[in-house]
C-alpha cells in the first residue's frame, strides 16, 4: 500500500488526532505521513501513531511544518481487527458524561474554556458507547451560551445523544428561557441516569 498523505496544518488540537484516528481506523494504511504545524501536534499524533502500532519519526521542514513518519508490516484484512486502536472505544454499554462546570480544570479561565471546547468537539470519537451527557450547576451555562461548545453539544444532540440540563441550575443562573440544546431535566433523572449508566466520564 502506498504511503497515506494526511495534512493536518491548520488543524486545532483535537483535530489532527480525530484525522489520523478516522484515516487509521477506516484504511489501516502501513505507512503515513502527517503534516502538522505546531509541536503540540507533532506530539500529540506521535503518541496516538505510536499506541496504534506504528513506528514514528518526525522532522521540522520549515518554521511552522512537521513532517511525521509512520509505518508498520502491513497487515491482511483479519490481522487489521487485532492491531490495537488507542482510540477506538467499546460500543458496549451506555457511557455518560457528567458536566459540572463552563471551563476543564483549573487556573486560567480562557485556557479552561478553550479545553471545554475541545473535549466536547472530541467526544464524537467515542461513536455509539456515548449515551448521555447531563449538565449541572455551571455546566448548564454550556447549553445556553454561543460558542464552540453549544456547536458541540448540538452536534451530539443530533446525532442522537442525550442531553440533559439541570432545570435547577438554569433557574439559578437565570438561562431557562435560553437553553439551546438539551432537555431541562430534575435530579430524580440525573441519579437514574448515572445509576442507568454503565461508565460516567466526569472532566
Amino acid at each position: 500500500m502506498p504511503m497515506k498523505e494526511v495534512d493536518c496544518r491548520g488543524l486545532a488540537c483535537p483535530g489532527p488526532v480525530v484525522a489520523c484516528s478516522r484515516v487509521v481506523k477506516q484504511e489501516t494504511p502501513s505507512a503515513l505521513c502527517v503534516l502538522v504545524d505546531n509541536p503540540a501536534a507533532v506530539e500529540n499524533v506521535s503518541r496516538f501513531l505510536r499506541t496504534s502500532g506504528y513506528t514514528v519519526s518526525n522532522e521540522r521542514k520549515e518554521e511552522a511544518l512537521w513532517q511525521i513518519q509512520a509505518s508498520r508490516e502491513a497487515v491482511g484484512t483479519s490481522e487489521a481487527a487485532s492491531v490495537p486502536q488507542a482510540s477506538a472505544p467499546s460500543t458496549r454499554g451506555k457511557t455518560l458524561v457528567l458536566i459540572t462546570t463552563e471551563t476543564l480544570g483549573r487556573g486560567d479561565e480562557a485556557l479552561g474554556a478553550k479545553l471545554m471546547d475541545n473535549f466536547l468537539a472530541t467526544l464524537p470519537e467515542l461513536g455509539d458507547a456515548l449515551w448521555r451527557i447531563v449538565l449541572l450547576n455551571g455546566g448548564v451555562r454550556l447549553a445556553a451560551r454561543p460558542g464552540k461548545a453549544l456547536d458541540s453539544l448540538k452536534a451530539l444532540e443530533a446525532a442522537g445523544v442525550s442531553i440533559l440540563v439541570c432545570g435547577t441550575c438554569l433557574d439559578y443562573y437565570q438561562l431557562l428561557e435560553k437553553r439551546a440544546v438539551g432537555q431541562t431535566t430534575n435530579m430524580l433523572d440525573v441519579v437514574s441516569s448515572l445509576a442507568l449508566a454503565d461508565k460516567v466520564i466526569r472532566p
